[in-house]
């Protein structure tokens, strides 16, 4: 499964994993949210909700993770350092459910601006 993420004129893909989180994710789409950035990650509110799923929980995550927040509950874009990174580990707030992988440059949201549109569709 693949999903295909547009912020104002940037599109990126990313593939889904085969945990729950991923499949509730692909069930609600199509999501449009707000863009939020806390360091280099970006994340918007989405409406489905789940706990975390402890095989794809994760304290730390790798450039380029697609997860779930469920404190959010939000998606989230991971493509450098946040405030809570440490020790050269990106650290997103508390732990996320990693359902996904950026196939894109995951730099390129570098260029996302805090209030873009953010929609999230199947591809």
């Amino acid at each position: 499964m693949q999903i295909k993420i547009t912020i104002n004129k940037l599109t990126v893909f990313a593939e889904l994993n085969a945990s729950k989180t991923a499949q509730l994710i692909w069930d609600s789409l199509p999501l449009e949210a707000d863009a939020e950035l806390w360091g280099d990650e970006v994340y918007f509110y989405i409406k489905p909700k789940t706990g975390i799923e402890k095989e794809y929980a994760r304290q730390v995550v790798e450039v380029g993770d697609v997860a779930y927040w469920p404190q959010g509950p939000c998606m989230c874009l991971f493509f450098g350092m946040t405030p809570n990174s440490r020790d050269g580990k990106i650290m997103p707030a508390s732990a996320v459910n990693v359902f996904g992988k950026l196939k894109t440059d995951p730099l390129v949201l570098k260029q996302v601006k805090e209030g873009q549109r953010i929609k999230v569709e199947q591809a």
